[in-house]
């Protein structure tokens, strides 16, 4: 069987021209640093001609690349998670808050020479604004200058009191939150480059935040209301689990899906997700570059059995898709973003 895919709209992204990865979708918006300003444009008004971001935040850290912001669900206010604070901004320029957290370089205790100085590693966390605004979960540096380690953060939207925190222990690259369907539970995956992935749950009642830890070595990629997708830190398998439990019910390894020749290294990337109610869209497009066509899949959502075919596509797509969850995914074109379907 083919699985072909049909362009359904594609757009230009102002302020994006010639960057290799797709920027940061959230919900049903993407969220692009482009220069001093955070530009928050809306999918379905970019992909019918408008150009300009529907409303822009200022960013008050110039060079500073890493990082994942969140914008509220009414737009009034974005939350930004910089390298030495997290900060909430209004689109007129305010500054609604500040929480202040030692530098995420790796470096204990160093001397900055003021608040815009970019400190040279990467290290960097991220937040996500909850379902209905009134509460930042925020991934930062354990809050004593000489003390290692993490903590994940309930800091109220309105002021950024801490209402809630959790020690972690973990050594971040980067991280990334993932709200669930529930609109009460929040999954956070904290990449430790070659080391260690570890993933948690999490929920916040009003009164007390409850973490779970899930695994050392996987990737959270996406939730419906009674499961969620996890990847293997190293791509060897994509598994299906049960929500709250995260028991898993199917698991598919990459060593199921032919290679593009004998004794090729597949694995499993992190493009993986909903794309509808009925079919989950994973990748091998990191591996399979300079093979030949890199490879979408398509999924049955309550299996995981896979397809007979790759995707085809009318043209070469590079990196890897970003499903919607409506029947559609993105993919990116270094500043030209395509929406696809499955051409019945």
């Amino acid at each position: 069987m083919t699985n072909r895919a049909r362009l359904a709209a594609s757009a230009r992204l102002p302020g994006a021209a010639g960057r290799y990865h797709m920027p940061d979708v959230e919900g049903r918006r993407i969220l692009l640093v482009d220069g001093d300003v955070l530009a928050v444009h809306d999918l379905a008004e970019l992909f019918q001609g408008r150009a300009e971001p529907t409303v822009t935040f200022p960013f008050p850290w110039p060079g500073w690349a890493w990082g994942r912001h969140s914008v509220s669900p009414d737009g009034t206010f974005a939350v930004l998670s910089g390298q030495r604070s997290v900060r909430a901004v209004t689109a007129d320029g305010g500054t609604l808050w500040e929480y202040r957290h030692p530098c995420w370089d790796a470096e204990l205790g160093h001397p900055h020479t003021d608040d815009a100085q970019v400190c040279p590693n990467t290290e960097s966390g991220s937040c996500r604004i909850t379902a209905d605004g009134s509460a930042v979960w925020a991934h930062v540096p354990h809050g004593g200058d000489e003390v290692e380690g993490e903590e994940w953060l309930v800091l109220d939207a309105g002021t950024g009191t801490v209402l809630a925190r959790t020690a972690l222990d973990t050594m971040a690259s980067g991280s990334e939150h993932l709200t669930h369907p529930d609109g009460r539970h929040v999954g956070l995956s904290v990449g430790e480059g070659e080391d260690r992935a570890p993933v948690f749950w999490g929920s916040w009642d009003g009164v007390e935040q409850t973490v779970r830890p899930l695994d050392d070595d996987r990737y959270l990629a996406d939730a419906r209301a009674d499961a969620f997708l996890t990847v293997a830190h190293g791509g060897d398998d994509i598994v299906l689990h049960r929500f709250p439990d995260g028991g898993g019910t199917a698991r598919l390894p990459v060593a199921t899906i032919p290679p593009h020749r004998p004794g090729a290294n597949l694995y499993w990337d992190f493009g993986c997700g909903y794309v509808g109610a009925d079919h989950v869209i994973a990748s091998t497009a990191g591996c399979d570059r300079g093979l030949g066509p890199e490879r979408h899949w398509l999924l049955d959502a309550a299996t995981l059995l896979r397809w007979s075919a790759p995707i085809a596509y009318p043209g070469d797509v590079t990196g890897p898709p970003r499903p919607l969850g409506d029947g559609t995914w993105l993919t990116w074109n270094e500043g030209r973003l395509l929406r696809w379907e499955i051409d019945r």
